[in-house]
């Protein structure tokens, strides 16, 4: 296991979006946003463009795409209309992901075993175009083993049940994570994680030297409401690297 790989942490501005249209207009602006997360620390952006908008526009991944200098994932379901829009404005990479209309958030991890027929043109294209293609998944070394039948590089592992559990059930979910980054890992797939991870979660996570990138953004959109995006990102750029590096030097002693 390379103990020593960057842990690289994404910034998901969606609810910068929300903000946004509950009033319409430009403003909070998201090129704004994501340049302020660069600054104090975020290695790369995240946008999830919804069937229904509900708050990433065509016209914010355009203009995301063009205009910052951090690479940008782009979250989407597998349809065609996403897979047109990803092709006609590449980004650095696209993350799969499941969707439903009535969800508030995304509810779970993509079911690649039972879609993998479905998927596997969608990931051929993309990776065609040159996009980096993640799944996003629970921590199941079947759903794992199915994205890299698929030929995608990456896999995504949904942390949410992790993150809304308490005691001994938190602990066993972040035990499935742990077993899960290294199943990744085996197998040759990039391991990231993400969904729901805060100040008092993202330590254990990020301590895991399999994972090499988080992908985070409710949390940071609603601590920047206290105290700044800039210092909400940076405090959590902290905790990442404090937690991986206790890890590192626990291996190394």
């Amino acid at each position: 296991m390379n103990v020593g790989r960057q842990l690289r942490l994404g910034v998901n501005i969606d609810h910068v979006a929300t903000i946004r249209n509950a009033r319409g207009g430009r403003h909070p602006d998201l090129l704004r946003a994501a340049r302020l997360a660069a600054q104090a620390g975020a290695d790369g952006i995240t946008a999830h463009l919804r069937e229904d908008r509900r708050h990433i526009s065509d016209e914010d991944i355009r203009r995301l795409r063009s205009e910052i200098d951090l690479p940008l994932n782009m979250e989407m379901a597998a349809t065609d209309e996403m897979l047109q829009i990803a092709l006609r404005d590449p980004p650095h990479a696209v993350c799969m992901v499941p969707e439903k209309r009535e969800e508030r958030t995304t509810e779970g991890g993509l079911d690649v075993v039972a879609g993998f027929n479905h998927l596997r043109d969608f990931v051929e294209r993309l990776g065609g175009a040159g996009i980096r293609v993640a799944m996003f998944v629970e921590p199941d070394p079947a759903q794992i083993d199915a994205a890299k039948a698929l030929r995608a590089p990456v896999v995504e592992l949904h942390t949410g049940a992790y993150c809304t559990a308490e005691g001994a059930a938190r602990e066993a979910e972040l035990e499935r994570i742990v077993a899960a980054a290294a199943h990744a890992e085996a197998v040759d797939l990039e391991c990231h994680a993400g969904h729901g991870l805060g100040f008092d979660t993202v330590g254990p996570v990020a301590a895991i030297a399999a994972i090499v990138e988080l992908n985070i953004g409710h949390f940071l959109i609603g601590e920047a409401i206290f105290g700044g995006l800039q210092s909400a990102v940076k405090r959590m750029r902290a905790f990442m690297d404090e937690a991986r590096a206790e890890a590192l030097g626990e291996r190394r002693a």
